[in-house]
């Protein structure tokens, strides 16, 4: 590739079996935002092979992504991420079964680079292709590959039906998962996501892009009872979340704060507190969730989390203690599967290939797609 800023990432071979039958690989592509990605991923749930280009190094400097930048970056990368990746797993295309790739939601810029690369090589090579809603292979992840939180080793087994609290992008949503395309909204944010409240913190403070991960860093080192923060909703019956007046007492704090006070400690406590307050929230409306009658008449064994915000520490402790207070398992994608990824769009090509989910007729890309309409 013939771009210095160009920084891919290989995932490897995540693991590998023996197989007595031939299971069906999958060629997933992902497109949808700042991450051009593709992994080749079959039916007995190995990551054969799994790149991903970061964009983050363009994107840092205005401080969130830029879609217009991000379309071009995916036009520059798109090829050379699926030649690697096919390379990387010793695969031509005449070995893929299925071919996957986002078709929605997202920056619609990205998605139609993706999805064009995808139905091209599908009609070429006459093999099946699978529209995937990227929310869905955030939301299916978690049954190619997840752990509990005090446990990174071992996989764990998730069945339908499980309770998912799917944290991606501009989403925050609780979903009951009863199984593929099978989703039951019970709670959303009202105003912003976490992910977002997160980033917009991180911007405050000048932390940098991405904001999350650098919140969860610092409040790792603070006081998290140092500032007082809300909890929007936190005394009020339903499972929706508001995120936005933890967000705008943090922006007040901050404005009647003197400069010279805003050291390091500050910055740790100041993270740790809002934080904190996100925590609690997001317990709050999953307890609640927890004992509505959609939820308790279907009775979930299992509580997920996924999307990117999976990957705060914070978020994943408090869930699994939830989980066991609850007597059920928890379960969380592995860190490198949380953020957007191309081996998450070719699980979902997977299982939706088997449900018969594939593509008959021409599908225009979407920039809004919710999981409720599969």
């Amino acid at each position: 590739m013939k771009n210095d800023k160009i920084i891919i990432t290989d995932m490897g071979s995540l693991n590998e079996h023996t197989h007595t039958t031939k299971p069906l690989l999958c060629l997933g592509i992902e497109s949808s935002c700042d991450e051009t990605s593709a992994a080749l991923v079959d039916s007995d749930r190995n990551i054969l092979s799994h790149i991903i280009y970061s964009q983050i190094p363009e994107h840092q400097q205005y401080g969130g992504v830029v879609p217009e930048l991000a379309a071009r970056a995916h036009i520059l990368a798109i090829d050379e991420v699926i030649k690697l990746t096919l390379e990387r797993a010793g695969k031509t295309i005449n070995d893929v079964d299925i071919v996957a790739a986002t078709a929605g939601p997202g920056l619609i810029g990205g998605v139609l680079i993706g999805w064009m690369a995808a139905t091209g090589i599908a009609n070429t090579t006459n093999k099946p292709l699978i529209a995937v809603n990227h929310l869905e292979g955030h939301a299916l992840v978690p049954r190619l590959k997840a752990t509990s939180a005090c446990d990174s080793t071992t996989d764990i087994d998730v069945k339908f039906p499980y309770l998912l609290m799917l944290a991606s992008g501009g989403h925050c949503q609780i979903l009951l998962v009863r199984g593929v395309g099978k989703y039951e909204l019970i709670g959303q944010t009202l105003d912003d996501s976490a992910g977002e409240a997160f980033d917009k913190i991180a911007k405050m403070l000048g932390l940098g892009y991405p904001g999350g991960p650098i919140v969860d860093k610092r409040a790792n080192s603070g006081n998290p009872k140092r500032f007082k923060f809300p909890r929007p909703l936190c005394d009020k019956p339903g499972c929706d979340f508001s995120f936005s007046g933890i967000k705008t007492a943090a922006r007040m704090l901050l404005d009647k704060t003197p400069q010279t006070d805003i050291n390091d400690e500050f910055i740790n406590d100041f993270c740790a507190s809002f934080q904190s307050a996100v925590v609690d929230c997001i317990i709050n409306r999953l307890t609640n969730a927890l004992k509505d009658n959609r939820v308790k008449s279907v009775n979930p064994k299992t509580l997920v989390v996924a999307g990117g915000v999976a990957k705060n520490s914070a978020i994943r402790d408090a869930m699994e203690k939830l989980a066991i207070k609850f007597s059920m398992q928890f379960a969380a994608p592995p860190m490198n599967l949380c953020t957007d990824n191309g081996a998450m769009i070719a699980w979902a090509g997977i299982e939706n290939y088997k449900v018969g989910k594939v593509v008959k007729t021409p599908v225009a890309p979407r920039p809004r797609w919710p999981l409720t309409e599969l």
